[in-house]
């Protein structure tokens, strides 16, 4: 998240926060190995996300084959757009996280 975390200077540790937009947001996404599954998440971000590029999708299968991480990063334009992003993708059924 190149640049787009700032951190707090008070005395109790806060979360980052992001500051919007923020280009090169990585995400990653860990879901159940299923054909066609590449084509369903593709289609929810390029929904959610302007300029998503396919091209950039890395997907990495598990040692025993039965979960894939997908990573891949966006232009995070709010904190509305990336809870939604991850309620459609945790929608799916076939995703266990979303980071």
């Amino acid at each position: 998240m190149s640049g787009c975390i700032t951190m707090s200077n008070e005395k109790q540790p806060e979360k980052p926060t992001i500051q919007f937009p923020c280009e090169d947001y990585h995400i990653s996404v860990v879901a159940d190995t299923h054909d066609g599954f590449v084509t369903i998440l593709e289609e929810i971000v390029g929904r959610h996300c302007k300029g998503y590029q396919a091209d950039q999708l890395r997907v990495i299968a598990s040692k025993n084959g039965k979960y894939q991480s997908f990573r891949f990063s966006i232009t995070a334009e709010s904190e509305e757009q990336l809870k939604i992003l991850h309620e459609d993708l945790k929608a799916t059924g076939r995703v266990h996280m979303v980071l």
